[in-house]
């Protein structure tokens, strides 16, 4: 996909801001530097994709900063080929990161308009991704166990029903808090009915997950 220089460039900036702000993953940031995220949010507003703040998208729902989808994607410890369930496809872009950097992903979004968006932009940028319109509450049975999952929306308390889905070995990472702010909270499988839990130590502001939309 063609871009300005001027987008080139300030995507460059960007990542060079994840690394200052401790992002270390090498994958991570070359993928990072690598994905158009102008392409994510609406038309007119591109070069505001580049700063490292959320950005308001369709639904009320917003894009992450760079920084919370940096660290989300390094607290994973993805491995190629991994199996990851994403809750919440939003715009998109998350999803891309993970897929591009190996990930075999399975992206479920509650709102239509935001599912439907996210399909045309994989396919715009060839990305073959997993995604499904329904209640990421469910997980997909169907498909487990998962490897990673990860969780984009502010949650009270992580479901039972997607423990279950995590593979053991597995790891999740998800914004867990019902208040203004969340705690990234990292949960490794150690067997089917064993678990560690640990945290990132900022806390963060994610909008919450949804209900009852479909």
């Amino acid at each position: 996909m063609k871009e300005s220089l001027i987008l080139t460039g300030l995507r460059s900036i960007m990542v060079d801001r994840l690394k200052e702000k401790g992002i270390s993953d090498v994958n991570v940031l070359n993928v990072m530097a690598k994905i158009p995220r102008h392409v994510f949010i609406p038309k007119g507003f591109e070069t505001q994709a580049y700063e490292d703040k959320p950005f308001s998208i369709a639904g009320g729902q917003t894009i992450s900063q760079p920084f919370t989808v940096a660290i989300q994607t390094e607290l994973l410890q993805l491995q190629k080929f991994d199996r990851v369930l994403e809750i919440g496809t939003g715009s998109g872009y998350q999803a891309v990161v993970l897929a591009e950097m190996g990930a075999n992903v399975y992206t479920i979004e509650r709102l239509k308009e935001l599912y439907l968006g996210a399909c045309r932009i994989f396919r715009q940028l060839g990305y073959s991704i997993n995604s499904y319109w329904g209640d990421g509450y469910e997980g997909k049975e169907n498909y487990a166990p998962f490897k990673k999952i990860l969780i984009t929306a502010a949650i009270p308390q992580i479901p039972q029903t997607l423990l279950n889905q995590l593979g053991a070995g597995g790891r999740l990472v998800a914004p867990v808090g019902d208040g203004s702010t969340q705690i990234m909270t990292i949960i490794d499988k150690i067997s089917d009915n064993d678990y560690v839990t640990s945290h990132y130590s900022d806390p963060f502001k994610f909008v919450p997950m949804l209900r009852d939309k479909i």
